[in-house]
């Protein structure tokens, strides 16, 4: 039997360590001030619906043909189009509740 010498082991040494990530469900500091202000709550609710309609106006609310369709796709079809507009109010919107909150809050 022929035996080959072994090479050592390489040395290795572990990698720096990286700070954590944020966590993306960590409310941000204007979510935390949404939550303490009725005001900017409202404007960002009406933003809210008025996305959600614009979305529905734009035909995000129609089904396609091929996507398998049925009464329970209908019915919670308007879930989807609210949730998407609540993300993208989240994200900073259009501007529209910015604009309601400056112009409603008492100076």
């Amino acid at each position: 039997m022929i035996s080959f010498p072994s090479a050592p082991p390489a040395s290795r040494s572990d990698p720096p360590s990286l700070p954590p990530a944020p966590d993306p469900a960590a409310p941000s500091v204007q979510d935390r001030m949404a939550e303490t202000d009725p005001l900017r709550r409202a404007a960002e609710e009406l933003e809210t619906v008025f996305i959600a309609e614009m979305l529905k106006s734009a035909g995000l609310n129609d089904t396609p043909d091929g996507f398998g369709g049925g009464a329970g796709e209908e019915q919670f079809q308007s879930f989807l189009v609210r949730a998407q507009a609540e993300q993208i109010v989240r994200s900073g919107g259009v501007g529209l509740a910015e604009s309601l909150f400056h112009a409603l809050k008492d100076d």
